[in-house]
């Protein structure tokens, strides 16, 4: 098995690859033990499986707490020093809209029970399932998770979820949330659940006397901010899908927390304060590019812009941009201007090394 995986933590800690935190350290035994139960269970469908005596599968862990506070960083911690070709690590946001689009194609073939064959292909190809950023916020999924999950579960598929919310937090105030109520005690029932209560946010922490808004919207401002991205997200992202309504809202790039997009992905489409405020729910950082000089031709982009920065400066989101210009130049004709100077104060006060840690 080599390194545990809490030697693994402290080696890199050791390296400067990241801050030891004592929050974080007690979680290492109980992924430890994950591991170790799945690296040690017979591999499926050879000779030792069949003989084996079946055994139940390890309790999965459901780690909770605040943003920035590391979650995803053991997440992916645990899931590389996991042994076995049958694991997946998976946004659950894009875990779901697979599997919707699995049930899509179930009910073509008129099956009674179109859960049972998506559950299924999920079953014969994963043991691991680790999922970043558990939260429901559609009623669609809210009505199958419980069904889904409870197939997993007795199946020995084994799950590791992180989350902003305590369990009992999930969908909370959805429409019909007693469908849901069930599935909440199924985590508590099969997953260890675990606050990661650190102080620290350690996205924000990267960003300490770094420029975060920079002009003009040149190669040098986006290799910059491609490097903030890097460092923040750690990885390559994926489309974060935003289910709003029977439509989708989309942040075209996302991970642990951190969103890249363009002011053309975010302010050329007919968005609203709804769909702002559900984007600046879900992110703790926002990298904007290419933000344009704003005037009457561009007038319905720009009122989106201000909608969308109100949206993340109550959220307390980080923004992270590249503009044509400085906030108090990027609107200087055409009606609107007025309103804008408000806008412009609050990108400038954005800026600040402490603002979104300020009370």
């Amino acid at each position: 098995m080599g390194e545990t995986i809490s030697e693994i933590y402290t080696r890199l800690a050791g390296e400067g690859r990241l801050e030891a935190d004592p929050a974080q350290m007690a979680v290492l035994p109980e992924l430890q033990r994950i591991r170790a139960a799945l690296e040690t269970a017979p591999a499926r469908g050879g000779l030792k499986s069949l003989f084996a005596k079946k055994e139940a599968a390890p309790r999965g862990l459901y780690l909770w707490g605040g943003v920035g506070t590391g979650k995803s960083m053991l997440m992916d911690l645990f899931h590389a020093a996991v042994d076995i070709e049958e694991k997946r690590r998976v946004h659950f946001h894009a875990f779901m809209q697979d599997i919707q689009a699995g049930l899509h194609e179930a009910r073509k073939t008129g099956v009674d029970d179109t859960i049972k064959p998506v559950a299924e292909k999920v079953i014969s190809e994963i043991r691991l399932l680790s999922f970043d950023e558990m939260q429901i916020t559609d009623i669609a999924d809210a009505m199958i998770v419980g069904r889904l999950f409870e197939k997993l579960f007795d199946a020995g598929v084994v799950v590791v979820a992180t989350s902003n919310r305590e369990p009992g937090d999930l969908y909370k105030d959805g429409l019909n949330r007693q469908i849901f109520l069930p599935f909440i005690d199924l985590i508590r029932a099969r997953m260890e659940v675990r606050e990661l209560a650190s102080p620290r946010d350690y996205r924000l922490d990267r960003l300490q006397g770094e420029t975060v808004y920079f002009t003009p919207a040149n190669a040098e401002a986006r290799h910059a901010v491609s490097q903030m991205w890097e460092a923040m997200a750690g990885g390559a992202g994926s489309p974060l899908r935003l289910p709003m309504k029977g439509r989708v809202v989309e942040v075209p790039e996302f991970r642990n927390g951190v969103g890249r997009a363009t002011f053309w992905d975010l302010c050329a489409k007919p968005l609203g304060p709804g769909d702002y405020l559900a984007i600046a729910d879900a992110l703790r950082v926002l990298i904007l590019e290419d933000i344009p000089l704003l005037s009457s031709e561009n007038y319905n982009e720009a009122k989106r812009f201000v909608t969308l920065i109100d949206a993340l400066y109550e959220a307390k989101v980080r923004l992270i941009a590249t503009a044509a210009d400085e906030p108090e130049r990027l609107y200087l004709e055409g009606e609107g201007t007025f309103e804008f100077a408000r806008t412009a104060s609050r990108l400038r006060e954005m800026q600040s090394e402490n603002w979104a840690t300020d009370a």
